[in-house]
C-alpha cells in the first residue's frame, strides 16, 4: 500500500446500525453495501455475525454481493464468535475478522475482573484463532484512548506476533483530545516492535465532538486506516463521519494523504442512509447537510454570486450537490434578490431593483424564507410590473 494512501473502513452497517431505532433489514443493508462498494471504501464492516441470525445472514449476503472491498465481521475475543464470523464470511472475496478486547484499566478491572497479563493472553489467543480462518485479522484494543501507552504497546506487539495485520486504536468513549490521540499513535509507531507489519487504524467516537479531528490527527501521526460511518452515525453521539475525513484530506493536499473515495457520490449516499435508517441529518452537518452550501446572509450571498470561492472551500459538485443555494430571507441583500429574480425570468435594472427590494423586505419580515412563487407575487404586485415584463 502506498504510504500516502489512507484506507477507509466503513462501519455504517455495524456501528452505525447500533443507533436506537435504526435497525436495517438484509435487503436495505445490501442496497447500502453495494453503494459503499461503488463509493470506493476499502473495507465494509458488514455486521456482528454471532449477535443474531439476521446479522449472520446479512454478513453472508453482503459477502456474496461485494466485488471490490474487503468484507469484515466483528467478534469478541471468544472462540465461538470467531468461528461464526468465519462461517458468515466464507463467500467474501477478501474476508477480514475484526476481534479484540478491552485494554484500559477500567475495562480490565470492572468489565473483565482480570489483569493485564491475562488480557494479553486472551488477545493473542483470539488473533491466533482468527488467523486459522483468514489471513487478514484486525485487532481492536477497546478503550485504547484511556489505556496506558506503554501497556497498549505491549498488547500491540503481542498481537502482531500472533498474526494481526491491522491494529485498531479506538477512542471508544470519545475522551481524547486530538493532541493526545495523535501522540498515542505516534508512540505506537515508535515503540512497538514489528509495527511495520501492521496498519494502525483510528476508530474515534464523537462524545466531545472530536471524532473527525482525532482521526485526522491519527493519520498525520502514522495511522493509515480510518474507521467511520456515513453521516457520522453510531453509538451515543456517533462516530467519525466518512464524508468529513475524506474531504479534509482532499482539501489539504500538503498532508500528502488521500483516499480512493469517489466523492461525487457522498451526498447521494448520505441521503440513502438517512432515508433507510429513518434518522434525520442535521441541516448544518458538514459536507452533506442541507445548509452546507446554502447562503442567506447578504454579505455572503454577494461574495458567492461574484465568486463562489469567497465563501465556499469545496465545489458542491465535488460531493454530488448540484449547486450552491442562495436562500432569500430578511437578511438577504439586493444582489441575492437580483440573482434569484433573474433565475425566474426577471432582469431588473438598478432602479427597479431598489423599489422591488423594499417590497421584498416587507414580505420577508413576515415569512422565514422567500421561494420562487413569492418572487413572482412581489414583482406582480409592484407598480413596475408592466415595465419589468416589457423590457
Amino acid at each position: 500500500m502506498s504510504d500516502n494512501k489512507v484506507q477507509i473502513f466503513d462501519t455504517t452497517l455495524r456501528d452505525g446500525e447500533q443507533v436506537p431505532g435504526c435497525k436495517l433489514n438484509t435487503e436495505q443493508k445490501l442496497v447500502i453495501a453495494e453503494q459503499l462498494d461503488n463509493l470506493g471504501v476499502d473495507i465494509i464492516e458488514a455486521g456482528f455475525p454471532v449477535s443474531s441470525p439476521g446479522d449472520f445472514k446479512s454478513v453472508e449476503e453482503i459477502s456474496k454481493l461485494v466485488k471490490n472491498a474487503t468484507v469484515c465481521g466483528l467478534t469478541r475475543s471468544v472462540e465461538n464468535d470467531i468461528k461464526v464470523a468465519a462461517e458468515a464470511l466464507k463467500y467474501a472475496k477478501t474476508p477480514r475478522i475484526h476481534t479484540g478486547i478491552g485494554t484500559s484499566e477500567s475495562h480490565i478491572k470492572f468489565k473483565f475482573k482480570s489483569n493485564q497479563d491475562d488480557i494479553i493472553e486472551r488477545a493473542v489467543k483470539a488473533v491466533s484463532y482468527a488467523k486459522s480462518f483468514v489471513e487478514d485479522v484486525e485487532f481492536y484494543a477497546e478503550d485504547a484512548g484511556r489505556t496506558d501507552n506503554a501497556y497498549l504497546a505491549r498488547v500491540c506487539e503481542a498481537v502482531i506476533k500472533a498474526g494481526a495485520t491491522v491494529l485498531n486504536i479506538p477512542d471508544t468513549t470519545g475522551y481524547c483530545l486530538p493532541s493526545e490521540y495523535g501522540a498515542k499513535i505516534k508512540y505506537l509507531k515508535e515503540n512497538v516492535k514489528g509495527i511495520d507489519k501492521a496498519i494502525l487504524s483510528c476508530h474515534c467516537h464523537n462524545d466531545l465532538g472530536l471524532a473527525t479531528a482525532n482521526s485526522i490527527e491519527g493519520v498525520i501521526n502514522g495511522a493509515r486506516q480510518i474507521e467511520c460511518t456515513i453521516n457520522g452515525i453510531g453509538e451515543r453521539a456517533g462516530n467519525t463521519a466518512l464524508e468529513e475525513v475524506v474531504m479534509i484530506l482532499r482539501q489539504h493536499p500538503h498532508l500528502n494523504l488521500d483516499t480512493n473515495i469517489n466523492s461525487e457520490m457522498l451526498y447521494g449516499l448520505s441521503q440513502l442512509v438517512s432515508d433507510n435508517m429513518g434518522i434525520y441529518t442535521q441541516p448544518n452537518k458538514a459536507i452533506v447537510g442541507a445548509n452546507a452550501f446554502a447562503h442567506s446572509s447578504g454579505i455572503h450571498q454577494d461574495g458567492v454570486i461574484k465568486n463562489r470561492e469567497t465563501y465556499e472551500i469545496i465545489d458542491p459538485k465535488d460531493v454530488g450537490v448540484t449547486e450552491s443555494a442562495i436562500v432569500l430571507t430578511a437578511r438577504s441583500g439586493r444582489a441575492a434578490l437580483a440573482y434569484r429574480a433573474k433565475n425566474v425570468g426577471y432582469e431588473l435594472t438598478k432602479l427597479q431593483l431598489d423599489e422591488i427590494y423594499a417590497s421584498f423586505l416587507e414580505f420577508a419580515d413576515k415569512k422565514k424564507e422567500i421561494d420562487d412563487n413569492d418572487i413572482h407575487k412581489i414583482i406582480e404586485s409592484s407598480r413596475l410590473y408592466k415595465e419589468i415584463t416589457s423590457a
